[in-house]
């Protein structure tokens, strides 16, 4: 539970603290959230439980925070390890 704990715990932080992640997912938002996201924010896909961001303003996931988000992860990160290139 505790590497779990510390596994989410740096990927909350990493959303916070940088910009790398083309697009941030949203666990479990408030009802009406999408509804109320500013213009430039564009949805990527949605669920019962989630819902997928992207925008060109910096630290977007400080926005989401303030606008009523619970849990915001980074989406669309590579990984921990490089891809081969294909060829």
């Amino acid at each position: 539970p505790l590497m779990a704990l510390g596994w989410l715990a740096t990927l909350v932080a990493g959303g916070l603290l940088t910009d790398e992640a083309p697009g941030q997912v949203v666990l479990f938002p408030p009802m009406h959230f999408v509804q109320d996201l500013s213009f430039d924010v564009a949805v990527l896909g949605a669920n019962g439980w989630s819902v997928t961001l992207t925008s060109e303003q910096p630290a977007l996931a400080r926005a989401l925070y303030r606008q009523g988000a619970w849990l915001v992860l980074p989406a669309g990160l590579p990984g921990c390890l490089p891809l081969p290139s294909p060829g």
